[in-house]
């Protein structure tokens, strides 16, 4: 069996992935709050372990690997939208409104991660399904003296669990000298946080021994994971905006309440995203949704590819460059396959995301494969016979590794092909004008007006090939349609 290494937030190092059962590989990833549309921030951890879903898939076999991702439906947010529209007149109940706003947040999200090519995880709970197992987590922390109750409040008792902070590496009173944390009367320690709290006639509840009331934010993945992958399971992963308070809580929550257990072996946290050098922010003018790029006409399979050629532990830029680029290379990559079927993804491919999910090494690795099946379909169509001869693979050999490859990254699937049929812009003008001038020079041996167009067609972001079969334009990063109107 291969070795997977993930790089572990609370140790701080790279540590080798040893599944408590390799037949059941378990991992939970904090998923989305439904009140509103994914923004681009909220869809790169989706891609992350989407991708390292399917290397678990491949290593340990697709029936051997769970995946939780939870679906946080209990939210203020929430219910201020929904009361919102009830008073803009809405006739339906507010409880009605919660689930209406819910089931079509989910159903968003749901469309815009699968345009990005994102499996759909084995298990996706609502937290509003899992109330009594929170309510039991509760009162099982309250008797082990990890909570109290206090103004139908029930908090957390942070300074009862000595190892607070080990994963974000910092001590209680230095969290307390440096973060805002809600200053309350019935607070033993500002530290402590919530648990449950009372909801008004306004407000969705449910009766609990310590009246009506809805729980905490960090109460409910840690009641999830438990009911859906034991006291124990692999890896726990999210972005790094989660680390603290909410992992740390549920860390805390988790092993006070099942001490026999472990918890997450492996925590991973994506860090964030920026958008042109910038903290992605309404105010800045640089804050967009998924749905936005989908609808400008940005492929999935565009915004995936820009993630993944940044690895995951570190800040990933998106520029509008890096788009074009992407969707060049992703077109080249495409307009290379010939209908072979995958095959076995390449040794160097899966080795890269073993390596703490390499995905930029990973891509390095697919330009490598490309070219080389580049290279050996040039000899196989134009190449002397001894060349020939002396290929080590047949293209279609490559080909199908190549595909494999990719598709183990989640691209070059086939249900992202529709996109790839659209052309960038009508070529046939330049191309046949190329062609006309290169056929001329040959005959002259005055190439003076085919460099001059070569270098038009480059400048306007295209990569001019030209071989024996013909030539060939392929669009680049910075394509600009525009400039071609003077060449057709």
């Amino acid at each position: 069996m291969v070795e997977i290494r993930l790089h572990d937030s609370r140790t701080r190092r790279k540590v080798a992935l040893a599944p408590l059962d390799p037949t059941n590989v378990r991992m939970y990833v904090c998923g989305p709050t439904v009140y509103d549309r994914a923004h681009l921030g909220n869809a790169r951890p989706v891609v992350v372990f989407d991708t390292l879903y399917r290397l678990l898939r491949h290593v340990y076999g697709a029936d051997h690997v769970t995946y939780v991702r939870n679906f946080t439906d209990v939210d203020d947010k929430i219910n201020a939208a929904a009361q919102a529209l009830k008073a803009s007149g809405d006739p339906r109940s507010l409880e009605e409104l919660i689930a209406a706003r819910s089931d079509e947040t989910i159903g968003w999200y749901h469309a815009d991660m699968d345009a990005l090519g994102a499996l759909r995880p084995d298990l996706e709970p609502r937290a509003t399904a899992y109330i009594a197992p929170m309510i039991a987590m509760i009162e099982t922390l309250i008797a082990r003296g990890h909570a109290y109750e206090a103004e139908g409040h029930v908090l957390f008792d942070v300074r009862s669990y000595p190892a607070y902070g080990a994963l974000s590496g910092r001590s209680v009173d230095d969290m307390i000298a440096g973060a805002r944390v809600e200053v309350a009367p019935y607070k033993r320690d500002p530290m402590d946080f919530v648990l449950w709290k009372p909801s008004g006639p306004d407000l969705p509840g449910w009766d609990s021994p310590w009246g009506r009331g809805r729980p905490g934010w960090h109460i409910e993945c840690s009641a999830m994971s438990h009911e859906l992958l034991g006291p124990s399971f692999d890896i726990h992963g999210g972005g790094i905006d989660l680390q603290f308070p909410h992992h740390e809580n549920e860390i805390a929550q988790s092993c006070c309440a099942h001490p026999e257990g472990g918890f997450a072996g492996i925590w991973m946290h994506n860090e964030m995203l920026l958008v042109e050098g910038k903290k992605m922010s309404k105010s800045l003018g640089n804050f967009f949704t998924v749905r936005d790029l989908l609808d400008q006409g940005v492929p999935g399979e565009v915004i995936r590819f820009v993630f993944l050629s940044t690895h995951y532990s570190k800040p990933m830029d998106w520029t509008a460059e890096k788009a074009a680029q992407a969707e060049a290379t992703l077109r080249k990559w495409r307009g290379a396959l010939t209908g072979v079927a995958p095959s076995a993804p390449d040794d160097m491919v899966v080795v890269s995301l073993e390596d703490d999910l390499n995905t930029h090494n990973a891509i390095r690795q697919l330009h490598g494969l490309y070219d080389r099946l580049d290279l050996v379909r040039k000899v196989e169509n134009y190449g002397h016979p001894l060349d020939r001869a002396q290929l080590v693979e047949p293209g279609a050999v490559i080909e199908a590794r190549f595909l494999a490859s990719a598709q183990l990254l989640g691209l070059l699937t086939p249900d992202m092909v529709d996109w790839a049929s659209v052309p960038f812009a009508d070529l046939s003008g330049p191309t046949a004008r190329l062609t006309a001038l290169r056929a001329d020079a040959m005959a002259t041996k005055d190439f003076s007006a085919v460099d001059a167009m070569k270098a038009a067609l480059v400048a306007a972001g295209l990569e001019v090939r030209m071989s024996k079969a013909g030539v060939e334009l392929v669009p680049g990063a910075g394509f600009d349609p525009a400039k071609l109107e003077s060449l057709k």
